[in-house]
């Protein structure tokens, strides 16, 4: 796995520092195509969490586990495809969902291989899917309210920077 862009030293601290604090740590992968757009999935409405809101592929890293090797398990298990490379760690926050959970997550745009035009969702948890250019930013807006748009806004900078 081509790590890119990504010092890998640096992450590792990241992740150390996260832990320290009790923090739960979450990768995330903004995944770039070759037109230059980006892909995100919808969260069915049974999710507890972020229900019928559109999110980037991703998840908790396990106990034990590296955040880049979270990285790849997540894309292959969202969406089946495998990290050719992390470009850069586009985002790094904490949020705390419903279960009272502390969270960091650490969002990164990638590239991929595989099947880009039929991923393999996880149809349970995901009802819908689509790739997004800059005029369909405001599609990430959809049942978020406006102190909510943590996805919009990484989506965003993340295709102002690789345009």
């Amino acid at each position: 796995m081509d790590m890119e862009g990504v010092d890998m030293q640096q992450l590792h601290k990241l992740q150390e520092q996260a832990e320290a604090e009790g923090k739960e740590c979450v990768a995330g992968a903004i995944v770039l195509n070759g037109e230059g757009k980006i892909f995100v999935q919808k969260r069915s409405l049974q999710r507890r969490v972020f229900p019928g809101c559109w999110d980037l592929v991703g998840g908790h890293v396990e106990p034990g586990e590296q955040l880049y090797n979270a990285l790849s398990r997540e894309i292959e298990e969202e969406a089946g495809w495998k990290l050719r490379r992390a470009i850069a760690l586009v985002a790094t926050f904490d949020w705390e969902a419903a279960d009272g959970r502390q969270r960091r997550e650490f969002d990164f745009l990638v590239e991929v291989e595989g099947d880009l035009e039929h991923p393999r969702l996880e149809w349970s948890k995901n009802s819908e899917y689509r790739w997004i250019s800059p005029t369909d930013l405001n599609l990430l807006k959809d049942n978020r309210t406006e102190y909510d748009l943590v996805v919009y806004e990484i989506v965003k900078k993340a295709l102002a920077t690789h345009a």
